[in-house]
């Protein structure tokens, strides 16, 4: 291992280990702006500038390697200055509006320039031609402020496989965006929000939806529900600067009470009730294929609870849309069960209804705008804010979010399982899956220690399990030793993997979970920045510790979803829930 000394202290590091990881390792910080964690090392901003010893110019960190018996220097005084110049460049044609940026104090640039101590621009430097894009319904860019990383580059092409944003034009005219300076609503982008979640500044972000929000909450004519998706209460409380991982569900749901909300439910419910469709739909595949012998049954289903992965089929693979669950999504659910089921329950019609959800997830925003989702007779949900926003707005209301009680979440829609929980994580939605579909073929509990499926619970990009089925039930007898192969991958760039070996063949699955986001949605595009895999696994664990603090961790076991089929929709795959739970997906054209 090469040893070497950062800043005269001695360190030794594997072999091809970077300045800038040898330094984070013995709790050294080297800052960066274009740097992305196991992804992105190239130099560009040129704030990671370290000396070496011996070595006339200053070098990148992030892309020179560490050799035996150098001795590295990471914040003397040509360090800081050096440094300083670059960012007081960056800032001279950095149109940051801060004040009113939605970056303000949450901006690594901002942060950056307070750290090296820049209090005046020595440097007037031509400001770049503001062009905004306002086209999505999840995302906002604004060139003006784009400082020129690449993150968001990087970020769609290398990871998400989308490419929708490029680098345009040379020099001072450079911008970054889709072709031919087109607006995002013409390229093929599925608004997974992963650009957003890595922009050190505000150049794009989530599109802004609190004052409608408020709007509504103002209103003594409408009845504002809102509902939680299973990952925030693992994130928010970063936005007010807890630890990563901190669960805050209590909190939360009084918060938003307090904000004005007339009843806070949860998305674990639909989460569960999700699972009670999904698996009946894969056990009905599976019952055509291997007893029916039924031809062409589309093998393996894949999950549809991520809107961005829906997106992403449509486009690049429309000839495996069969094999999508046409489940909706736990939020979509959620919806239209608000706007029927709950309406009928409060004596109020659906238009009376305002539908709120709060998500991870900017392609939530494009998803709830989908014209096949207005099962209800309206617009199922009316708005999805993401929990940067939800912080924006408890900020806002001037709720001291540390002092607040916990609080309960209302029935009849607020209960939600340990299974519902780990659908937030990579592999949890298979997990939940599995716990019931084995119980509902077998009579019996998964078999596995502590119901968790241990190899699809990792940060691997593409995971693989397998379950046999052992003396089912007489009504499950056709699968008695069939082993049930499934798999699981995050990102859509490993998903884009995963489906090309099924597509030629080389592997062959019952079932698949594809999540749009590293991490699954612990890791959205709406979620706290900036998120890297220390924070992904600390949100993880989080979920994992929710879930297990629980005695009901089945989703069939829900008492309030077996009341819903008994009150409502009679039985998983019935006429009602056909209606109102399912959906079909459509071929987009790439462009």
């Amino acid at each position: 291992m090469p040893k070497c000394w950062i800043n005269d202290q001695a360190v030794e590091v594997p072999e091809g280990t970077t300045i800038l990881n040898a330094a984070q390792s013995v709790g050294l910080k080297i800052p960066t702006l274009c740097y992305l964690e196991n992804v992105q090392a190239i130099g560009a901003c040129r704030v990671c500038l370290v000396e070496i010893e011996g070595i006339k110019d200053l070098v990148a960190s992030c892309v020179t390697h560490v050799k035996d018996g150098m001795k590295i220097f990471t914040n003397n005084r040509r360090v800081r200055e050096a440094r300083r110049t670059v960012v007081e460049l960056l800032l001279s044609e950095h149109e940051g509006d801060c004040q009113t940026c939605d970056r303000n104090e949450d901006c690594e640039l901002q942060t950056l320039a307070r750290d090296l101590g820049i209090r005046e621009l020595q440097y007037t430097g031509e400001k770049a031609l503001r062009g905004q894009d306002h086209s999505t319904p999840g995302l906002v860019r604004d060139s003006a402020k784009c400082i020129m990383c690449r993150r968001c580059v990087t970020i769609c092409n290398e990871v998400q496989g989308i490419s929708a944003l490029f680098p345009q034009g040379r020099g001072f005219h450079t911008t970054i965006g889709p072709a031919f300076a087109q607006d995002l609503d013409t390229v093929t982008c599925v608004q997974c929000g992963q650009c957003a979640a890595v922009c050190p500044v505000g150049a794009i972000s989530e599109r802004d939806q609190t004052d409608e929000v408020w709007a509504a909450l103002d209103d003594p004519e409408k009845t504002v529900v809102v509902q939680t998706a299973p990952a925030i209460r693992a994130a928010l409380g970063e936005c007010f600067d807890y630890e990563p991982g901190t669960r805050v569900t209590g909190k939360m749901t009084t918060a938003l009470r307090q904000m004005g909300f007339d009843a806070v439910f949860d998305t674990e419910f639909t989460a569960d009730l999700t699972i009670m469709e999904e698996g009946h739909e894969l056990l009905s595949r599976l019952k055509k294929a291997l007893v029916d012998g039924e031809p062409d049954v589309a093998l393996p289903q894949f999950t549809s609870c991520s809107p961005g992965w829906i997106k992403f089929m449509e486009y690049f693979y429309p000839d495996m849309l069969p094999n999508v669950s046409t489940c909706k999504s736990p939020q979509q659910m959620m919806g239209a069960v608000i706007k029927t089921y709950y309406a009928e329950k409060i004596g109020k019609r659906p238009e009376d209804i305002v539908s709120v959800s709060i998500m991870p997830c900017t392609a939530k925003k494009y998803e709830a705008g989908r014209p096949e989702m207005n099962d209800s007779g309206t617009q199922d949900v009316d708005v999805v804010l993401t929990t940067r926003e939800l912080g924006r707005m408890i900020q806002q209301a001037g709720l001291d979010f540390d002092s607040l009680p916990d609080g309960e979440m209302d029935t009849p829609l607020g209960t939600g399982s340990g299974a519902a929980d780990i659908f937030a994580n990579t592999g949890g939605v298979m997990e939940a899956a599995l716990r019931t579909a084995y119980e509902v073929i077998t009579g019996r509990e998964l078999p596995f220690e502590d119901l968790h499926v241990k190899p699809i619970e990792s940060l691997d990009g593409v995971k693989e399990a397998a379950v046999t089925i052992e003396n089912p039930t007489a009504e499950w007898s056709f699968l008695d030793g069939v082993e049930v192969n499934v798999a699981v991958a995050h990102g859509l760039g490993n998903a884009r993997k995963l489906v090309e070996k099924i597509r030629s063949g080389e592997a062959s699955y019952h079932f698949v979970e594809v999540m749009t986001c590293p991490g699954g949605c612990i890791g959205g595009g709406g979620q706290p920045r900036i998120t890297d895999d220390t924070v992904r696994q600390k949100r993880i664990r989080a979920i994992y510790d929710e879930d297990e603090s629980k005695t009901l961790r089945k989703s069939h076991e829900n008492p309030d979803i077996l009341k819903i089929y008994e009150e409502y929709f009679s039985e998983p795959l019935g006429e009602r829930s056909h209606h109102l739970l399912h959906t079909h997906y459509v071929e987009r054209e790439r462009v």
